[in-house]
């Protein structure tokens, strides 16, 4: 799958007291670009440091190749969660659930490429690669 980067900003969920700013500044910053989007849109993790404890780069994407385009490999494993979209929290619950079964030794994540898929209908859906 090719995905287009539209903005990208490098944080971290602990260490990083702007990380919701950043996001929240981040995904406005894309929304004239996502306006005239009527296909997916991404929010893609990739370029981990370490672990969900490590810093990290956050894309927001769309279908489609250019020159600021990534590939993501097609022989990825992922674990699919779904969002519960009817909570202001979904993604954040949902994120706090993968990162639960990880402690747990449930989950064994890859950390190549995650993405949060939106669909136009307004469901969300979060990919974890897994090895």
């Amino acid at each position: 799958m090719d995905l287009t980067l539209i903005n990208t900003i490098r944080t971290n969920n602990f260490n990083d007291e702007q990380v919701m700013q950043k996001i929240m500044d981040m995904w406005k910053g894309a929304s004239a670009d996502l306006s005239q989007q009527e296909g997916n849109t991404y929010g893609l993790y990739h370029e981990y440091e370490s672990d969900y404890k490590g810093d990290y780069s956050l894309s927001v994407a769309i279908e489609g190749k250019n020159e600021s385009s990534i590939t993501i490999p097609e022989d990825i494993e992922y674990e699919v969660f779904k969002v519960d979209t009817d909570s202001e929290q979904g993604i954040l619950n949902t994120w706090n659930e993968i990162w639960n079964k990880e402690k747990e030794g449930q989950l064994d994540r890859a950390y190549t490429y995650d993405f949060e898929k939106y669909y136009p209908n307004g469901n969300i859906d979060i990919y974890i690669a897994v090895k």
